[in-house]
């Protein structure tokens, strides 16, 4: 056991979980519960029983979301079950008040059916802002998110698809602007066809690269029409399916054909190192852009696929240059969503958070070393919350309208407060 592990647990068996919930208003004596219960609570009660919509003015669901998961692909630890995941999901309720100030609360399910895990999540739809889907298996977690959004009048997100997509898609506006290429022309490979690399195809199309350009790669090759897998994956991921048709317009087969002449790599498989041949990046065009997402081990290490040719590496990890991480996006992402009491979380919105990500990047200077900010430049998160926040009132989806700098200070106070609290406790 390592000395992170050993700490790891001992914070755990300290303070017996990580987070806890204490109330916000003052209680001074049993007599303000006259007010704060009952018999005034009667009055907010009656008040929201004539406009549900109430409920977000009254009451903390308006900055309340709940953590699901099923606990199917937890981390590096996969199928570890509910129980087990609580831990993880207990360090991501941190990272979303310390980082975005959102109160999340994590609900892991005790089952894996994604029919019940629909019904639950409906069920608990009256007492949350929003729903974040964690660590769940895919083809499924596609499934639960696309009948969730369809249903729900509140933002249903999964972070392992958009979160990351999100990420990705920041680091990349500002590589292609270093490396002079053009997003529209660009020929893009998808390494890994998990929920990942899958809602980050989707997010590139929206943004404006073309499928017709793209090349996804699984555990057996390109997909590409014809394949003799293409009736069972039609059945039984049609997500995977809808790429197959989509992408890889010139039919390749193999993966040396597929990074031959490529701009853009993206993994998002399995932890290297060794998954990507350096071999394999010396066939892609001049100044390839390259991110190598695995954690804990990237599938090529930076200075491998450096020697190869590539002008630029990202990676998941924070002791390397160019940190591709999700927790960029979904504190800010919420903050924003939550902020103007939005009904679903748009792939514009995504498309608008990396943007406000890359402009961030850009302005403090954007280079081969720095495409994307650091998760300590915090000031970048009310940024993205208020430029979330004003896209979402622009389509229509959000139930209060605020102008930028009314989002952005008040997100700024948000976070601001709430690190300040978590670095005050002992």
């Amino acid at each position: 056991m390592s000395e992170l592990d050993k700490k790891a647990i001992e914070i755990s068996s300290k303070y017996k979980g990580k987070i806890q919930m204490i109330p916000k208003v003052p209680v001074k004596s049993i007599d303000d519960f006259a007010v704060l219960y009952t018999p005034g609570v009667a009055a907010v009660s009656r008040e929201i029983a004539k406009n549900k919509d109430l409920s977000f003015h009254y009451t903390y669901r308006w900055n309340a979301i709940a953590i699901v998961t099923d606990g199917t692909r937890v981390l590096g630890l996969g199928d570890i079950g509910p129980e087990a995941a609580m831990p993880v999901m207990e360090g991501k309720a941190l990272i979303f008040k310390y980082l975005g100030g959102v109160d999340a609360i994590p609900l892991p399910i005790g089952t894996k059916d994604p029919d019940k895990i629909i019904e639950t999540v409906k069920i608990l739809e009256p007492a949350f802002g929003g729903i974040n889907l964690e660590d769940i298996e895919s083809p499924k977690c596609f499934y639960i998110l696309d009948k969730l959004r369809q249903t729900l009048q509140i933002p249903v997100w999964h972070d392992d698809q958009q979160g990351t997509a999100g990420a990705t898609l920041a680091g990349l506006i500002t590589s292609l602007e270093i490396t002079g290429k053009d997003p529209r022309n660009v020929k893009v490979i998808l390494y890994g066809a998990g929920a990942a690399n899958i809602a980050t195809a989707r997010l590139l199309y929206k943004y404006g690269i073309p499928f017709e350009n793209m090349i996804v790669i699984d555990s057996r090759g390109p997909l590409y029409k014809g394949r003799d897998d293409e009736d069972n994956m039609k059945l039984e991921n049609p997500w995977k399916y809808e790429l197959l048709e989509k992408t890889n317009k010139s039919g390749v087969k193999t993966i040396e054909e597929a990074f031959k002449g490529a701009d853009v790599l993206i993994a998002a498989s399995k932890p290297g190192p060794g998954v990507i041949k350096p071999e394999w990046i010396k066939l892609m065009n001049k100044d390839p852009i390259v991110f190598a997402l695995a954690n804990p081990v990237p599938e090529i290490w930076p200075d491998d696929a450096k020697k190869a040719g590539a002008r630029i590496v990202a990676t998941g990890r924070s002791d390397l240059p160019n940190q591709v991480n999700n927790s960029l996006i979904f504190p800010a992402v919420f903050r924003g969503a939550l902020d103007v009491r939005a009904k679903t979380i748009t792939d514009e919105m995504v498309i608008e958070a990396a943007r406000e990500l890359a402009s961030f990047a850009r302005e403090k200077g954007i280079n081969e070393k720095y495409i994307i900010p650091k998760m300590t430049e915090w000031e970048v998160y009310p940024r993205v919350a208020a430029a979330v926040g004003v896209k979402a009132i622009q389509q229509g989806i959000a139930r209060v309208s605020l102008s930028y700098d009314e989002l952005y200070n008040s997100a700024k106070d948000i976070i601001n407060n709430a690190r300040k609290l978590l670095s005050s406790l002992t």
